[in-house]
């Protein structure tokens, strides 16, 4: 089959519709005492501002969204029940007993519901929870550990090594901010339901009547009604630390802010962060199956044309009120030659703002076409020969 390099306008597709105001000037992101951050856009997946975001860095107790992560699949796939009890063995009570750990103060020998477990850790930070929980799905801390970092490499994690479940400062316990914001986005994509335990504010394990109720760590829940989640982190190591996600007018963004001075600095910097991404940049949606970028002519099908376009729709994070800016410039290198599935790549489509190239993606059909009859495909095929 002989490729073709038709260059092509985008003329039946603007964008001049998705911008609704003038382009905001962008200012640089603020600058903040830590010692990395990035900001994530949840829908597009793509970083919107960043500091060292890929320097490794310890992440204290924001390894256990890792370890909730590993609980809620299990949950999800029916291999563990919010209902199911752990024995907590002497190893998981005795975290932080002669220290300033943080505990959920369960006590050995007793059995205590994985649903409990999940909001000793998510709302406590319960170092005593996070073993305890560990041990119940992998029989000992360090194959569940194993377990995190087999999730962590299928999440695309590329610079992050798990020891443990709670975070306890290990020289093969590392991450990076970049791999942090992709872990807080995968957990709210994959298991939006269990994700609200994140947004409470305070838990009171029924086991430990003698305790009160303890504060969810993440302040930023009480200061912005935005924040949802979801987990801080410290040692005198890792500095103060957060991870965080904010939903506003249908937007989520999600920020790790690594080593601040201060448990205020974190949420100070946080804010700043999430704050210049929702006013700075907006999510665009564009093609999907109901918007075709072109036609072009298929041969020897049922049908004589066929639309292309992206598949699924596309989402990119962009300065506010720059859509109007974007343009779209697709190529075919593949002949139309029926039968056609939906989903076939025929060319590419490269996105420009300002002329700069963004993103080039798979430019492909948008529907089935059979084979045409018989003698349609013979005369195609000799139109083919001579276009030739």
């Amino acid at each position: 089959m002989k490729k073709i390099a038709a260059l092509f306008l985008l003329a039946s597709c603007s964008f001049s519709a998705l911008a609704q105001t003038m382009s905001l000037p962008v200012p640089a992101a603020p600058t903040m005492d830590v010692s990395s951050y990035a900001l994530l856009d949840f829908q597009s997946g793509e970083l919107i501002a960043s500091h060292n975001p890929d320097t490794r860095v310890e992440p204290a107790s924001i390894t256990k969204v890792m370890t909730v992560y590993v609980a809620f699949d299990e949950i999800k796939h029916g291999r563990l029940k919010l209902s199911d009890t752990a024995l907590i063995s002497e190893k998981a009570w005795r975290q932080g007993k002669d220290s300033s750990e943080s505990r959920m103060f369960i006590e050995v020998g007793t059995r205590v519901k994985i649903e409990d477990l999940l909001r000793g850790i998510i709302i406590a930070s319960g170092n005593d929870a996070s073993v305890a929980l560990s041990e119940h799905m992998a029989g000992s801390e360090s194959v569940f550990a194993e377990m995190m970092n087999q999730y962590a490499k299928k999440l695309g994690m590329k610079n992050t090594h798990f020891a443990d479940a709670s975070g306890l400062p290990d020289p093969n316990h590392y991450t990076t901010a970049r791999d942090l914001t992709i872990l807080g986005r995968a957990l709210i994509r994959d298991f939006p339901e269990m994700y609200k335990i994140f947004a409470e504010r305070s838990y009171a394990y029924s086991g430990a009547p003698k305790v009160k109720a303890q504060p969810n760590r993440n302040g930023l829940l009480e200061k912005d009604p935005s924040v949802d989640g979801i987990k801080t982190g410290h040692t005198s190591a890792a500095g103060y630390c957060l991870l965080a996600s904010a939903q506003r007018d249908g937007r989520r963004l999600i920020s790790a802010v690594m080593g601040a001075p201060s448990w205020a600095g974190r949420e100070t910097s946080s804010l700043e962060l999430l704050n210049y991404g929702f006013r700075f940049y907006e999510t665009v949606s564009m093609f999907g199956a109901t918007k075709p970028v072109s036609t072009i002519r298929v041969w020897k099908g049922s049908e004589e044309q066929l639309a292309v376009g992206v598949l699924p729709a596309l989402s990119m994070a962009l300065p506010r009120g720059s859509s109007a800016q974007i343009k779209a410039v697709p190529q075919i290198t593949e002949q139309a030659v029926a039968p056609i599935k939906a989903g076939q790549k025929l060319g590419t489509i490269t996105i420009t703002l300002n002329g700069k190239p963004l993103r080039t993606v798979p430019l492909v059909a948008l529907k089935d076409v059979p084979e045409g009859g018989f003698f349609h495909r013979i005369s195609d095929s000799v139109q083919m020969l001579i276009s030739k």
